[in-house]
């Protein structure tokens, strides 16, 4: 079964970025290992939304991108997930989130609804056609960190 494990202080961070953003999309980083089916975040890295039109899509400050991708780097991490709100819709993929998902590939992408404050996770099937929820499984520090 696919998941991706985050400890609850990293959830708390993600939202709090969310919330710091207001009617604006925030976005993230999610940085630490995978293996099969599971995705193991170690570190996130809060980014700024460079897109025009941040109310309804993000981009990733490209100068934040490369930082992420050297402290990924550094710690010998890679990417495992893509981070990001939607201030006034649901937690699912828009029809941006799918294209861009796709650049991506084997990325979870996480959603944070500014409405329902509900947090989902997707991936992309393996026809790279269609994206599926997996599960987000919210540990203690402790246990995997």
């Amino acid at each position: 079964m696919d998941e991706i494990l985050l400890n609850q202080k990293q959830v708390d961070a993600l939202i709090q970025h969310s919330e710091k953003a207001g009617i604006s999309e925030s976005c993230a980083m999610l940085l630490g290992t995978h293996n099969d089916q599971q995705w193991n975040v170690k570190e996130v890295f809060l980014t700024r939304n460079a897109h025009e039109d941040s109310k309804t899509s993000f981009i990733i400050h490209p100068e934040e991108l490369l930082q992420g991708y050297q402290l990924a780097e550094k710690k010998r991490l890679e990417l495992v997930g893509i981070f990001h709100s939607h201030p006034d819709s649901a937690a699912s993929p828009s029809n941006f989130d799918k294209k861009f998902m796709k650049v991506n590939g084997d990325v979870p992408w996480i959603i944070f609804s500014g409405i329902n404050m509900d947090l989902r996770a997707f991936i992309l099937e393996k026809d790279m056609e269609g994206e599926k929820e997996i599960k987000i499984k919210v540990m203690e520090r402790h246990f995997f960190q």
